[in-house]
């Protein structure tokens, strides 16, 4: 079944990247380096476009940082990588950009809160100034509305407005309302500063799925802008996965929303890139896009006292992620191929047969034999140790996207 894009957007350009007007829904996000650290700024992003990212925002808070950013550009162009890059600022972004003209020359896109461009009669000067530069130099802007930085002048006055008017309404609606007052009178204030509506994109991030789906939903039958979707405030590992999945699968599944980023708090030290697959699968579940192999493997259960399976499907998985920036270059549509690593015989060869490559191991008292299915047939039997049964299976892959995907054509 696909997904209708029910929300007719404008197509906005970033870089070499359509968002909206129909465009397949783009993947974003955002650096955890200090911007100022040129080679580990660089480095991360290399690595977040080899895991799937297709635009990457980077902080511009200070001087330093806005200096950094045309060397962060030629870098990353020198090594072939032609990912969009994003500002993200706060309270000085006016300063900044006017300031440092090849800060603004390099970027593809702005990111402007406007909750942190000011105050009063400041806040519409400062805006606009912002607005003024992505003008002149030709760039798209995403006004990116945020639940906890909201305009307190604009919150205020609607919650004094309920007071006195006895209008009945929380708390949590009237700020879902100032969500989306601020977003569409801060687009209407960016295309009076000179944008045209086709370079605005527009997110209201909340930290609460079933408030993303509210406010989307509104959004969405209020302007024809393209839609960024994403927790502000996802969290850590499963909750932060799951509360993702629960509010953009919803939107996305009734064809709302053109980019959308998985804000997972890492764990210590660890890897930026989860939130970049977890952004991918969630779009490749829904039949949207293909980023990578997909491999089904069982959860296991009493039959399947070994976990040789599942140390086998976590190797090939690992495995899969190592070598698709290589893929991609080399082979057409690799990104849809399936496998299938099963732990016993109940649901083992359905699975490894509807798989193009599948492998079906011992449970508890079976054989020990392990049948390999290739596009529905069985091809061949692997035995021996799990590292043998590992190398093995990996050459198995290795030759079937060699034999079966075309080449990428050179470019002259």
């Amino acid at each position: 079944m696909n997904i209708a894009r029910l929300h007719r957007t404008l197509g906005v350009t970033v870089g070499r990247v359509q968002v909206g007007g129909g465009a397949p829904v783009v993947v974003q996000s955002m650096t955890s380096t200090d911007t100022a650290d040129v080679p580990g700024t660089v480095a991360q992003i290399l690595a977040l476009t080899d895991a799937g990212s297709e635009l990457v925002r980077i902080t511009v808070n200070v001087a330093e940082a806005a200096a950094a950013v045309p060397e962060i550009h030629r870098q990353l162009r020198d090594q072939g990588c032609t990912t969009p890059l994003v500002g993200d600022f706060h309270y000085n972004g006016h300063l900044l950009l006017t300031r440092y003209p090849a800060c603004a020359a390099a970027l593809d896109k702005y990111r402007i809160n406007p909750g942190n461009v000011g105050t009063g009669v400041r806040r519409d000067e400062q805006f606009a100034t912002i607005c003024g530069v992505a003008r002149d130099y030709n760039k798209a802007v995403r006004i990116g509305v945020n639940g906890g930085s909201l305009n307190q002048e604009l919150v205020m006055r609607r919650m004094q407005e309920n007071t006195d008017r006895q209008l009945g309404r929380s708390s949590d609606e009237i700020l879902n309302d100032c969500m989306i007052e601020s977003a569409l009178t801060s687009t209407a204030l960016a295309v009076e500063a000179g944008l045209r509506e086709d370079q605005i994109i527009i997110s209201c991030k909340v930290s609460r799925p079933l408030h993303l789906i509210d406010v989307y939903r509104r959004l969405a039958k209020a302007t024809r802008q393209p839609l960024h979707l994403g927790l502000t405030e996802a969290g850590m590992g499963i909750k932060g996965l799951v509360w993702s999945s629960a509010a953009m699968g919803v939107l996305l599944a009734e064809g709302i929303g053109d980019t959308v980023r998985v804000s997972l708090t890492p764990r210590p030290r660890g890897d930026r890139c989860e939130e970049v697959y977890a952004a991918c699968e969630l779009l490749q579940s829904l039949g949207l896009r293909s980023f990578s192999p997909s491999v089904t493997a069982c959860p296991g259960c009493g039959r399947t006292t070994s976990a040789t399976f599942q140390e086998l499907a976590e190797r090939i998985q690992a495995y899969i992620r190592e070598r698709m920036p290589e893929w991609k270059r080399e082979y057409d549509g690799v990104e849809s191929m399936t496998l299938a690593v099963m732990g016993c015989v109940v649901n083992g060869p359905g699975e490894s047969r509807a798989a193009n490559i599948g492998i079906s191991l011992p449970g508890t008292g079976e054989a020990p034999t392990c049948p390999v299915f290739i596009d529905g047939h069985h091809a061949l039997t692997l035995r021996g140790t799990y590292e043998e049964l590992s190398a093995a299976f990996q050459r198995l892959v290795d030759d079937y996207v060699a034999t079966h995907y075309p080449r990428v054509a050179v470019k002259v």
